[in-house]
């Protein structure tokens, strides 16, 4: 009976995985489709490249994501692009601080783990908050993955959790699902400033 219980509850953790994973692709694109409306609105010349961006991503989640566990240089790559779109969109608006630059990129890690993070920071980030600023960093060093994003925010802005509240409860709880000990999340509000940390332990 041990053994079959074992067995079930594998099969209950690899559905909830399943679903938390399925929540982030709609979310994610509902997002870089606004993007693409505020650019055609503009009629930029970033539309083309941006489109061409966009689907290089949808790549990425449609057919690179199954796996398990996917390289970490991949996933990098993928907030890069992410990351890339949203500088189109906001312009000189907006003041960003990235460092992705690894020095070990080969190690393993559960797809779109990171992704809701840095969406988090651009929709908290932006829109009310005047002179918005927000700073990423991912370093890999010794198998110890450190992500941190910061961005300035104001508290009256409660309207967008309701709207799209799932990104960082849905990732706490992959988190807890998949690294269990072998992870450290700090989240800190201070003085108008939001910022995680997250600490891993990776695969090789």
């Amino acid at each position: 009976m041990d053994q079959i219980a074992k067995e079930k509850e594998s099969e209950n953790l690899k559905t909830e995985l399943s679903f938390l994973r399925s929540q982030i692709s709609p979310h994610f694109l509902f997002n870089v489709l606004n993007n693409i409306v505020a650019l055609v609105r503009l009629k930029s010349k970033e539309l083309e490249p941006t489109i061409l961006k966009l689907s290089s991503l949808m790549q990425y989640m449609l057919y690179e994501t199954d796996d398990e566990k996917v390289l970490l240089k991949s996933e990098a790559d993928y907030l890069q692009s992410y990351i890339d779109l949203q500088k189109l969109r906001f312009g000189d608006r907006l003041t960003l601080n990235v460092d992705l630059a690894l020095q070990e990129d080969w190690h393993a890690i559960e797809p779109m783990l990171l992704i809701p993070f840095v969406e988090n920071a651009f929709k908290h980030g932006t829109g009310m908050v005047e002179t918005p600023v927000i700073d990423i960093s991912l370093q890999a060093i010794d198998n110890e993955l450190t992500f941190i994003v910061k961005n300035k925010y104001i508290e009256e802005d409660r309207a967008k959790d309701k709207v799209s509240g799932i990104g960082l409860t849905n990732v706490k709880r992959r988190l807890q699902l998949l690294y269990g000990k072998n992870h450290k999340l700090t989240i800190d509000k201070t003085d108008g400033l939001f910022s995680i940390t997250l600490q891993l332990t990776l695969e090789l």
